[in-house]
Order: structure tokens, then C-alpha cells, then sequence
């Protein structure tokens, strides 16, 4: 394993990973929590997620030879997550630097009552971001959203994927699915 991921991994099982009986946002009964977030806006973590993270968007752009303008998915979990990304590009490739935006759960209610707030447009070809997946709902509303709104959903990139069906609901809709990690690989089961 990469000692990036290796630090990266080590980092997500003693901050993030925990085992006992959780209730899931998607309803379902659970004996592991994920909580990317703690990883995530961790300056370590973030600037980890940011490397390993752009490694992997980047290997997919240049194999799919595809021009992205843009990184984010549903506030809050994506949020760190896509902003370390995008930041690594701009760091490492600033002629490829990801601009960012975030998906919130509802429309604004005020101002211009929007729901993609940051750097999206209509006609940006995106990568759709989470931090974990089980059912693949929040990712597949941020798709809604982006689509909604005149966006191009191109891959979606998942820090970890906990091999419950979310992978395949979001491929069933012709979107490639990227992770970091899964709950295998995470766990060593």
C-alpha cells in the first residue's frame, strides 16, 4: 500500500471508525460507524485525503481523457473532502485545478434560493464527491441536484465505501464510482 493511503488509513480507524450497534442516516441498523468528517477536517487528514484523493481523480481524467471543471457533492460530509482535493490540484497541477462547490439538502431560502452554492455552472462537467457510502442515497441526490441544475456528473469519488449496495445504485446509474477505501479494505475482513 502506498504510504500516503497506509497513513491515510491509519489515521481514518483511530479518529473515524467505530464498532458497536448505530443507526444510519439511511435508517439501517449498523455494528460499524464511519465518521469521515473527524479525518477529514483534521489538517493532516485533509492534506492526506487532498494527495491520495487527487491521485486518484487525476488517474481517471487522463485514462478517460475527460476535461473537469469542477469537484463537490452534499454539504457536509463531501465538503472537506472536495476542498482538500481541489486544493492538492491547484497546489500540484494549476493548469488542472478543480474548482469546488458544495450541494446543499434544500434550496436556499433566502438570497438567490439556490442549492449548489460555490463554483458550479450550468454546463460544468463535475466529480461528484462523499465520504461514505452505504445506499448511495445522499450521492445520488447530490446527482439530482447537479443534473438538476444543468451540471455533467463525470465519476463520483467515495473516501470510503462500505460495501452495502451504494456502489451499485450509484453505477446502476451509469456513473463510475471511485473510492479510497471500502469497508474491506479499511478493515482487512
Amino acid at each position: 500500500m502506498h504510504q500516503t493511503a497506509a497513513t491515510l488509513k491509519a489515521l481514518l480507524l483511530e479518529r473515524s471508525v467505530r464498532t458497536g450497534n448505530f443507526t444510519l442516516a439511511s435508517g439501517t441498523q449498523s455494528d460499524l460507524y464511519i465518521d469521515c468528517r473527524v479525518t477529514a477536517l483534521d489538517p493532516f487528514g485533509a492534506n492526506l485525503i487532498g494527495d491520495l484523493g487527487w491521485h486518484a481523480v487525476r488517474s481517471k481524467i487522463h485514462s478517460s481523457h475527460l476535461k473537469i471543471d469542477a469537484i463537490g457533492g452534499m454539504t457536509l460530509g463531501a465538503d472537506p473532502v472536495s476542498l482538500a482535493i481541489g486544493m492538492t490540484s491547484a497546489r500540484q497541477h494549476p493548469a488542472e485545478a478543480l474548482q469546488v462547490f458544495t450541494v446543499r439538502k434544500e434550496p436556499k431560502g433566502h438570497g438567490q434560493g439556490r442549492q449548489i452554492e460555490g463554483n458550479f455552472h450550468a454546463g460544468n462537467t463535475v466529480i461528484v464527491v462523499d465520504d461514505v457510502i452505504t445506499t448511495g442515497g445522499s450521492t445520488l441526490k447530490a446527482i439530482d441536484v447537479i443534473e438538476r441544475e444543468g451540471g455533467k456528473v463525470a465519476f463520483a469519488l467515495v473516501l470510503v465505501d462500505r460495501e452495502e449496495g451504494g456502489r451499485q445504485a450509484i453505477e446502476a446509474r451509469g456513473i463510475h464510482v471511485i473510492s479510497l477505501f471500502t469497508r474491506s479494505t479499511l478493515l482487512g475482513a
